[in-house]
């Protein structure tokens, strides 16, 4: 039973060395380009800025340049005709007459309305909401690879933890069965010193299962197949102490969340305005030139040709359609006032979020502080118990207290430092910062 466990044991090791040598070592900054690179909602968020940004091109064009269309149209008819003239007792008949119609005609219409110049301002918001959005997106994204990657190094620390801990039971083991040997020590201890081996030996096992779903998570954040394999070999440290205040002022500057409910609320009061102006009278100015061609072989008019210009302009003005518009414009007052109360909810909610991550953020460094030292003295306490149970003096018990007492220990601390890290990573996303230095900074960053 032990030397299979041994054999256990010395595979999973050669596994992870093979992998270690055979992977792409993969830090924080190159998985975040990595997935900015290849996330599909990131690729989605940019494909959907292009579209706003065309919307705007059409509607300029659409609002502010005139319509051209031209015309050609060419017709021939080959018929028997026989006609009856007042002056001519006979009718007159002819078989297989020919006529052909040419026409050509240019026309440009060109109306202005008044609610165009604000049409053009609401697309403009539109598409800078798009933007805004596609921001977002990609500041989500960098928090949930940044998290995900912290996770993986997380978890592979603790099967370092593991493995020391295994290490602890490996030598508590040898003691106990040369003891055993000796006559210096009973059969029981030996085999208690046998279970306690295999169950941090399971621990261990188990926890590559747990590192792999880790890896797999990071993967498909971005946006890779899971078996593509990296080897992440990185700790988990913190960075200067965040200050409450800066996040809040960074936050009402560069939350993009924020600054879409603003550019929501303009839009709008766009969307009212358009409708007020609607009241005004428009202008349609329609110009044109023709060529027309008629050729016969039948009739008193054999050929009949018309060339020139045309042009005109009409102001219409609306008088009644039903008390609609009146209608519009009271639903566009409540869809204003409803942006309004979303914005002013939403800024309640992003500060009392940045106070909930910061409260969390503080608690953890304080308990990070609390956690070394229990860590430091675990380690001590480990090393005695191992050193009075080599000599004899201690139980197993003793010392499998201390060794328990060590992994957990550990284990806190760096959970405790994770913590730390994945509230950095909330208050910088709240704050706007993980990511664009500005509100303005351009999505030509990802190229």
């Amino acid at each position: 039973m032990k030397k299979r466990l041994f054999i256990l044991l010395f595979l999973i090791q050669g596994a992870i060395i093979s992998y270690a040598q055979d992977a792409e070592q993969l830090n924080l900054e190159k998985a975040i380009m990595i997935g900015l690179e290849k996330n599909f909602d990131v690729k989605i968020a940019v494909n959907n800025v292009l579209l706003a940004n065309y919307d705007k091109q059409i509607g300029f064009g659409t609002l502010f340049l005139p319509q051209v269309s031209a015309v050609y149209t060419r017709n021939y008819s080959v018929e028997d005709v026989e006609q009856q003239f007042v002056n001519a007792p006979e009718p007159n008949e002819i078989l297989g007459a020919e006529s052909d119609t040419e026409n050509f005609t240019t026309t440009a219409i060109y109306g202005f309305n008044p609610e165009a110049i604000v049409t053009m301002r609401r697309l403009g918001k539109l598409a800078e909401i798009s933007e805004l959005d596609a921001k977002v997106s990609v500041e989500n994204t960098v928090a949930a690879i940044s998290s995900a990657y912290y996770r993986l190094v997380l978890e592979l620390q603790r099967q370092q933890v593991l493995e020391k801990t295994l290490e602890f039971s490996k030598n508590r083991l040898d003691i106990a069965e040369a003891r055993y040997e000796l006559g210096g020590a009973g059969r029981r201890d030996y085999l208690t010193a046998q279970v306690d081996y295999n169950s941090d030996l399971s621990l261990k096992v188990n926890q590559e299962q747990v590192i792999q779903v880790a890896r797999i998570n990071l993967n498909e954040l971005l946006g890779i197949l899971p078996q593509q394999e990296f080897y992440v070999k990185d700790t988990i440290t913190i960075t200067d102490e965040l200050r409450l205040d800066d996040l809040v002022e960074n936050a009402y500057l560069n939350n993009k969340q924020f600054l879409v409910a603003q550019r929501q609320e303009n839009v709008a009061f766009l969307q009212l305005r358009e409708l007020q102006l609607q009241r005004l009278p428009s202008i349609n100015l329609s110009g044109g030139y023709s060529n027309n061609t008629f050729n016969s072989d039948a009739g008193f008019l054999l050929k009949n040709q018309r060339e020139g210009f045309n042009y005109g302009g009409n102001i219409s003005f609306n008088l009644f359609n039903g008390f609609a518009l009146n209608k519009r414009i009271q639903s566009a007052r409540v869809q204003k006032y409803n942006t309004d109360l979303a914005l002013q909810q939403f800024e309640v909610q992003m500060t009392s979020d940045i106070y909930r991550a910061y409260n969390a953020y503080q608690i953890s460094r304080r308990l990070l502080e609390i956690e070394r030292k229990n860590y430091e003295v675990a380690v001590e306490n480990a090393d005695i118990a191992l050193e009075r149970f080599r000599l004899g003096i201690a139980n197993y018990l003793e010392f499998r207290d201390a060794q328990v007492n060590l992994l957990t220990a550990e284990d806190r601390l760096i959970t405790s430092l994770y913590n730390i890290k994945e509230s950095e990573i909330e208050l910088l996303r709240l704050s706007g910062k993980i990511y664009f230095q500005n509100s303005d900074d351009s999505l030509d960053l990802l190229d």
